[in-house]
């Protein structure tokens, strides 16, 4: 489905036109208690509806927001039907100039003028004494807004039409559900989102940090998020080995002719930094991307058939100029790690590669309890200038990716558009808890590059072919799947990526020795430990233990030193388990070693 079409599925569906119509009762109701207000725009959006005012001297606050709301409740209950009408530019002016609305008189103006007026006529809607120039739709009356389901929610700050050097407008933001029990639902996934934002987290458990001296969207990672991306980044090598994956390391700059080769200039420009010039004339670029490195690595010397698949693997930093306001903690980035590889094959080998990397995909995501995805096949649109004119190469390969899907059993949404420029691909679309939507990780099947790079390898027969490309990345960017991880496990990692593995808490000075043993013995099994010799109390050394979610805390008392045990107490287990101390680190190792996601399980000892 194109992205017009989603667009105007959504507007005729029930929550739409709801979200729309609480929007004009919420001015409605503004407009009682502030007359002279003008009126800027007021659309519905994922989770309600906002609408914009120009205040004057009179400015509102949240403190208004019961005022208000009673207001609208009281609209609701009259039943005032929503009438549609059209008007030509001139009634339009005398209208709104009536009232002064000179924000809808310009964008009046500039509908008529670019011909987004049809016939030159603008849309009004009439409910009770509030009129306001709009297209619709709407409820057949106020009184079809269900009971309790929506509340005004926040205040902000608006340039209209987004431009910062025109006047700064009131946004009043509301939330709007099909009924009360939506509403509440979302305010309750809400609170809890606030408490695992990635940015927050972030922040209490050092992990990153984002400095304007260095730059908006260059995250600096401290030494516990580094912990966490060389755990991801160990594991993807094991997995990657075990695939018959070859690792490579490449430069983070080339120069511009491989860009133009590849088509990233001029397809993917706006995605690209600005291009340096070295000795006046030579261009460079940060790379967006690992492609054209892995290319020419293919290029460096004969392939045959003998030789294929081919499989390159790299975490290399790419660089990509996301605009200001996309970005979002390490969620959006302009500096990224992205665990990618490129395999080269021929094209009866296409299907089981693909099949492998799918594979991986469910391992990682399965073992990672990353659960709440979907996944989206993206196709070209061939009205676009977006993607490579080949249309018949566009079909066949759309068709391999989409007989992988279903020969694999996956469930998938087709969605035109969102293809690469140079092939079709597989996006995995990852849920966070306030179900918002983001591209996770991708498998794109490229038909493009091997003829502009000109690789080649030898059949069978003596001939040269063309292989085939696929490129993937299960495991995102570091900076894109730890925001996800943050934010599923509430910074609680489990033992395996946990920055610090075990707090050891002595109940007095008296173990300080013992629990210096313990620590050197775990430490010599490569395991990150730190014990509390503070002269803080036991049980501010736990809170701060909790506070820091670490996932294993080892206590230790006189009795635990004279039996050579220790009492182990696990991250949000209300249990408790004596071991002797050979026990505990062998259970130990063995979470390490096997990556069990022990955050989510009550602790399993071996007696």
């Amino acid at each position: 489905m194109k992205a017009a079409e989603k667009t105007q599925e959504y507007k005729n569906s029930h929550i739409y036109r709801l979200r729309h119509s609480l929007a004009h009762i919420m001015a409605q109701a503004v407009l009682q208690i502030r007359p002279d207000a003008k009126l800027g725009f007021g659309p519905p959006v994922d989770n309600g509806f906002y609408y914009d005012f120009d205040f004057g001297d009179s400015p509102i606050s949240d403190s208004d927001f019961k005022d208000i709301e009673k207001r609208m409740k009281k609209i609701v209950k009259q039943k005032q039907v929503f009438e549609a009408s059209q008007k030509s530019l001139d009634e339009t002016l005398q209208l709104l100039e009536e009232t002064n609305q000179e924000y809808k008189i310009e964008y009046a103006k500039e509908l008529v003028e670019t011909g987004k007026a049809e016939g030159g006529q603008l849309g009004f809607y009439v409910n009770g004494p509030f009129i306001d120039m709009c297209e619709g739709p709407h409820l057949e009356d106020t009184g079809k807004v269900p009971k309790a389901c929506f509340k005004l929610d926040k205040i902000a700050g608006s340039y209209w039409r987004g431009d910062e050097k025109r006047p700064m407008l009131t946004r009043i933001y509301a939330l709007a559900f099909e009924n009360v029990d939506e509403l509440k639902d979302y305010i309750q996934r809400r609170e809890l989102a606030k408490k695992r934002e990635h940015r927050k987290l972030g922040a209490e458990l050092d992990l990153f940090v984002i400095d304007d001296e260095v730059g908006v969207g260059l995250p600096m990672w401290l030494p516990n998020g580094t912990i966490i991306r060389d755990e991801l980044e160990k594991w993807a090598h094991e997995v990657e080995f075990k695939a018959g994956y070859k690792r490579v390391s490449t430069p983070c700059i080339t120069r511009s002719n491989l860009y133009h080769r590849s088509g990233h200039l001029p397809y993917y420009t706006e995605g690209m930094f600005p291009p340096m010039v070295i000795d006046d004339h030579d261009e460079y670029y940060l790379r967006p991307m690992n492609c054209p490195h892995h290319h020419k690595l293919y290029m460096s010397r004969p392939r045959s058939y003998r030789d294929l698949p081919i499989r390159l693997a790299e975490y290399g930093d790419v660089y990509r100029y996301e605009k200001h306001g996309s970005l979002a903690g390490i969620l959006r980035v302009r500096a990224m790690s992205m665990n990618d590889a490129h395999i080269y094959c021929e094209q009866d080998q296409v299907k089981e590669e693909f099949t492998k990397v799918m594979q991986m995909y469910r391992f990682y995501y399965d073992h990672l309890r990353l659960g709440n995805f979907r996944v989206r096949l993206s196709l070209h649109d061939k009205d676009s200038e977006k993607f490579v004119d080949s249309e018949e190469e566009w079909v066949e390969s759309e068709n391999i990716v989409r007989e992988v899907l279903r020969e694999n059993n996956i469930d998938f949404d087709e969605e035109v558009g969102e293809a690469a420029f140079y092939g079709p691909k597989v996006d995995i679309q990852l849920s966070n808890v306030m179900g918002r939507e983001e591209t996770v990780s991708t498998c794109q099947l490229d038909f493009v590059m091997p003829e502009r790079f000109d690789l080649e390898y030898t059949d069978r027969n003596g001939e040269s072919q063309r292989p085939f490309i696929l490129h993937r990345a299960p495991l995102s960017t570091h900076e894109r799947m730890i925001a996800f991880l943050i934010e599923l496990y509430g910074g609680a990692f489990p033992t395996w990526m946990s920055p610090v593995q075990v707090l050891i808490i002595p109940v007095n000075e008296t173990v300080h020795e013992y629990a210096k043993q313990i620590e050197s013995r775990l430490f010599d099994n490569m395991l990150r430990v730190e014990t509390d010799l503070s002269g803080d109390t036991f049980n501010k050394k736990i809170r701060r233990g909790v506070t820091r979610k670490i996932p294993n805390i080892w206590i230790i008392g006189n009795n635990e030193m004279e039996e050579q045990a220790i009492t182990w107490r696990r991250y949000c287990v209300k249990d408790q388990v004596k071991l002797n101390i050979d026990k505990a680190c062998a259970n130990l190792i063995r979470w390490r070693d096997e990556r069990i996601m022990d955050n989510f399980d009550d602790i399993v000892i071996d007696e």
